[in-house]
């Protein structure tokens, strides 16, 4: 079981410690374009117009000029830099250490900086999304795409994909339909399903963590249904040769957030 994650906008700086080695990293394969791309970004961040290019606000001048030094700042592991909905859901810190044995082995976050890291991988925080286009580089997703496909086609092999991305991530690596499922998840509304994109961050949390603390993968998308039927109202569409199978995830009216802690 492979587990695919988006990474969150916002990350939680380490306090202190070690900068990250690219040699320690999953799939050193993708060392030059991340070093690449490393360079590149601390140029962006330097200019003028750094807050344009990078698409965000005055708040976030401190993220942007973090982005000049990476080599030198702080790293952690991905799971305690990524924050936000998703990753609080997913709750590593409330796992036992079989349970973050696995998380660290299964769950990749497909990332527009590094690539892809796993979750153990230490990384410094840092201000970058997919969505941006960056000089020299152009769209990260297309700069991506070449390069990842051999890295994760391998990482993926005999694998069965639980593919929680967005789809800004989902553009930078596609893995076989096959062995391939997407989540959706939806909310009834007035007895219609309704996309609600913040319960939908959460409820892939959810999902992670569910099928990490089960102690064991899932090796088919039957049975990943079935995994998912433990807790939701939940149904599997078929996929094609072209087309990943998807999992939908259906929300009663009157979802509300389950406490965490």
């Amino acid at each position: 079981m492979l587990i695919l994650l988006p990474p969150s906008e916002g990350k939680q700086p380490a306090s202190n410690g070690e900068p990250f080695d690219a040699d320690a990293l999953q799939f050193p394969e993708l060392n030059a374009h991340r070093l690449r791309l490393l360079e590149v970004l601390a140029g962006v961040s330097r200019g003028e117009d750094a807050l344009d290019v990078l698409g965000v606000g005055k708040s976030l001048v401190e993220d942007v000029t973090r982005n000049i030094a990476l080599h030198t700042e702080p790293a952690a592991p991905a799971h305690s830099v990524y924050t936000g909905v998703l990753f609080e859901a997913l709750g590593y810190a409330r796992l036992d250490a079989a349970q973050r044995k696995l998380a660290d082995e299964s769950i990749l976050v497909i990332s527009a900086l590094w690539g892809a890291v796993g979750f153990a991988d230490r990384i410094p925080a840092y201000r970058l999304s997919m969505s941006v286009k960056l000089p020299e580089i152009g769209k990260l997703a297309s700069w991506w795409k070449p390069t990842l496909a051999p890295v994760l086609d391998a990482r993926a092999q005999g694998e069965m994909v639980v593919d929680c991305r967005s789809s800004t991530y989902a553009a930078a690596w596609v893995p076989a339909p096959g062995q391939t499922v997407g989540v959706s998840v939806f909310q009834l509304r007035g007895g219609v399903r309704k996309v609600v994109s913040h319960f939908a961050k959460h409820t892939r949390g959810e999902l992670a963590a569910h099928l990490i603390s089960r102690g064991s993968g899932v090796s088919t998308p039957g049975e990943l249904l079935a995994a998912a039927q433990e807790r939701w109202e939940a149904e599997l569409v078929p996929g094609t040769a072209r087309k990943a199978h998807q999992l939908n995830i259906i929300l009663p009216e009157d979802h509300a957030f389950r406490a965490v802690g």
